[in-house]
């Protein structure tokens, strides 16, 4: 298991906080989607160190999400979760725990060729249209938000599988777009204004993971 520093101590401590708060505050954080966000912080400090139990965390994270997403009636976020994300994290735990980093107790990061980078936006920007009129077939809420999510949570799937920094970056981008959709729910019930609160807790986490694994990539670890 990997050491975690004072300054990662700090930010779970901090992160788990506001979490507690949103459940205590708002009716939309129930024991179900408390636990599931709490998982998912925790998940994300594991990432940032490159260790694979995030990706197992994740994908129990992710099973609860579903669960969320559909109560608002966000037919995207729950089959991107479902359909993409759980299955991509699914591959992801397997491709870590087979590629060990030699120098450290983490991940051997991957270095995306700018070809691949191209293939993989040219992938996800495929999935996503596809994604966009199954998404308006089902009269989703937020259509053009919903259909943003998919591009950037499908991106970073692949990215994280891929054993890339890029994961991080394109999570928080993810992470941003989330928190306008429940933005945009808040409006409408201002319960949801703890969802809101943790996605700001991911987005957090997310960058501090990009800022890890672009220092352990100068480091060659």
């Amino acid at each position: 298991m990997p050491s975690f520093n004072l300054f990662e101590k700090v930010l779970f401590t901090l992160s788990a906080g506001l979490i507690v708060f949103s459940y205590l505050f708002f009716e939309s954080i129930g024991v179900f989607n408390f636990l599931g966000t709490l998982i998912g912080v925790t998940a994300l400090l594991f990432f940032a160190k490159g260790h694979w139990v995030g990706a197992m965390l994740m994908i129990v994270f992710c099973l609860f999400y579903m669960v969320v997403a559909l109560g608002f009636r966000y037919f995207g976020e729950f089959i991107t979760y479902g359909f993409m994300t759980l299955p991509m994290t699914i591959l992801t735990l397997v491709s870590w725990i087979r590629h060990p980093s030699k120098n450290s107790n983490s991940v051997q990061i991957n270095k995306i060729s700018p070809k691949e980078f191209f293939i993989a936006l040219l992938l996800t920007s495929m999935v996503t249209v596809a994604f966009y009129f199954i998404l308006k077939a089902l009269d989703t809420p937020n259509l053009l938000l919903s259909t943003l999510s998919v591009f950037t949570s499908f991106i970073a799937s692949y990215f994280t599988w891929r054993r890339s920094s890029f994961y991080a970056l394109f999570y928080s981008l993810n992470d941003v777009v989330l928190m306008g959709l429940w933005i945009l729910a808040s409006i409408k019930d201002t319960s949801y204004i703890g969802v809101v609160i943790c996605f700001g807790v991911f987005l957090a986490n997310d960058l501090y993971g990009f800022i890890c694994w672009k220092k352990r990539e100068k480091l060659g670890v």
